[in-house]
C-alpha cells in the first residue's frame, strides 16, 4: 500500500467530490425506496452502527460511487458501491417515546442495506 503523504491529503481537500469514483455501477435503490439496514455483525471494523441495524428507513439520495471502507479493512480486494443517504424516524431507532417529527440522516453503503 503506498504512503499517502500531507500534501496528497490537503489536494483531495481542493478537489470537490474527490473521493467519488467514475464509474458506472447500478444503483439498486433510488430516492423513495424503503430499505432495512442489515443485521449483521462481521468480525473487526465495519461503519454500520449497531443502533442502526435491523432498523426501516427510506433512501433520500444516491451520493454515487465510493470505495467500501469495510472491504478495506478486512484485506479484502475492493468493492467500490453506491453510498446512499438514509432517513430513519426517531421512533424507529429509539421507540415511541422519541419525537414523532424528528429523524437521523446516516449515509450508508449499499452493502449494508436491503430492500424493505
Amino acid at each position: 500500500m503506498p504512503i499517502v503523504d500531507l500534501e496528497t491529503v490537503r489536494g483531495l481537500y481542493k478537489v470537490p467530490g474527490a473521493a467519488r469514483l467514475d464509474l458506472d455501477i447500478p444503483a439498486r435503490f433510488k430516492a423513495g425506496d424503503l430499505v432495512v439496514a442489515r443485521n449483521i455483525n462481521p468480525p473487526g471494523h465495519t461503519r454500520l452502527p449497531r443502533y442502526i441495524r435491523g432498523k426501516q428507513g427510506s433512501i433520500r439520495r444516491d451520493h454515487g460511487v465510493f470505495h467500501f471502507p469495510d472491504a478495506a479493512a478486512h484485506g479484502l480486494t475492493d468493492r467500490p458501491q453506491h453510498t446512499y443517504s438514509v432517513r430513519f424516524s426517531a421512533q424507529e431507532l429509539w421507540g415511541p417515546e422519541a419525537p414523532q417529527k424528528d429523524a437521523l440522516y446516516i449515509d450508508m453503503w449499499d452493502d449494508y442495506l436491503e430492500p424493505a
